[in-house]
């Protein structure tokens, strides 16, 4: 799964990776990102990129609050397709939703303790997503959204037999045009990412709480 990530990249970094307009939406930096939180997704309406925020916790049309959303923060890829809740969003509202790297948990010595993956590049990445806009009943309209996720590559699999699908660069046009709207040509987008091209060390135990939100979160833990 992924329930916690990290988005420390400037817009300007963020809109050369992705080919963005010099202008968008960006949420403050965080190192310890959890459900519930605005976050930076990247659309395309028809008009081309465009960087935006949207609610972690995917709200369907029909849900009554934003605490539905608590029960979706990712989707499965082998279901998304077909699930009540996400197939209309999959075919119509697919979205990347922008990380510098995200976080697992090992269990060791009856302790849980924190890794953090991010790309050997240093570079900002997209997880697949897909987003809802929600309409409270107040009239209110929030974007919402989930991270889709996948079977853990070797890399991660040893701390959680699921990760965030991270979109290959080859894929993002296919993922966000909307236009595509073919199962059989967006699921194989949905898969896991190259460990070659990862990195994964252990950090400070102090990302269990997210109230702990600084750039040492995500420093090499040194024994």
């Amino acid at each position: 799964m992924c329930g916690r990530f990290v988005l420390f990249s400037t817009f300007e970094v963020i809109a050369q990776v992705f080919g963005l307009p010099a202008a968008g939406s960006l949420p403050a930096p965080s190192y310890n990102i959890t459900p519930g939180r605005d976050v930076a997704v990247i659309v395309n309406d028809g008009s081309g990129r465009r960087l935006t925020t949207c609610r972690w916790g995917f709200v369907p049309p029909w849900g009554r609050d934003l605490t539905e959303g608590h029960k979706m923060i990712n989707a499965r890829a082998e279901t998304v397709a077909e699930k009540a809740s996400f197939r209309q969003a999959f075919r119509f509202h697919r979205c990347l939703v922008v990380a510098d790297g995200f976080y697992e948990w090992k269990s060791e010595g009856g302790k849980k303790k924190p890794v953090y993956v991010k790309l050997r590049s240093g570079r900002p990445f997209g997880m697949a997503g897909i987003v809802s806009p929600w309409t409270s009943p107040e009239g209110e309209q929030i974007c919402t959204c989930t991270i889709i996720t996948t079977a853990a590559n070797d890399t991660v699999s040893p701390f959680h037999d699921r990760m965030p699908v991270i979109t290959a660069k080859d894929d993002v046009d296919l993922w966000l045009d909307p236009a595509v709207r073919e199962t059989d040509r967006l699921l194989p987008v949905l898969r896991p990412y190259s460990d070659d091209e990862l990195e994964l060390y252990e950090v400070t135990s102090k990302v269990n709480s997210p109230k702990n939100d600084s750039p040492q979160n995500i420093e090499r833990r040194r024994y």
